[in-house]
């Protein structure tokens, strides 16, 4: 599978991917569209996801606490990074959803706050920030 970044609409919450899936699945696909199971194939798809996320809740819900990631939207706006800054602190990002770091922020800003960027989901920044913090990004 391959994931690809996009610009988002403001307020828009979700992410495109493309899938690469055998003709078989893909027909099998096709054929419960066509019975009325699913209003298309990408309501078949997220339906089965979101099943597969429910079925393993319990597991996200243990990592995210033991490996204490935020869960849901963390924002960093420049402000934020500039207090971190005047009180000599460095951010650890641990993300699993959205994480996104104001387009107003430098680079250099950037680099001395930000000590890495764990980000299961989504990152958004500009790409100068993204390509400061590269060595960070795991």
């Amino acid at each position: 599978m391959s994931v690809h970044e996009l610009r988002r609409k403001s307020g828009d919450s979700s992410e495109k991917i493309t899938i690469n899936l055998g003709v078989v699945d893909l027909g099998q696909i096709d054929l419960l569209v066509q019975e009325g199971f699913y209003s298309n194939r990408t309501d078949l798809i997220r339906t089965a996801i979101r099943n597969q996320l429910v079925t393993h809740a319990e597991v996200v819900r243990e990592t995210v606490t033991r490996k204490s990631f935020v869960l849901g939207l963390e924002h960093y706006s420049r402000e934020n990074l500039e207090a971190l800054q005047s009180a000599g602190e460095k951010l650890q990002i641990q993300v699993l959803g959205l994480a996104s770091i104001a387009d107003d922020v430098t680079p250099e800003l950037a680099r001395a706050t930000i000590e890495s960027v764990v980000v299961l989901g989504a990152l958004h920044a500009s790409k100068t920030v993204k390509a400061a913090l590269a060595d960070r990004i795991h």
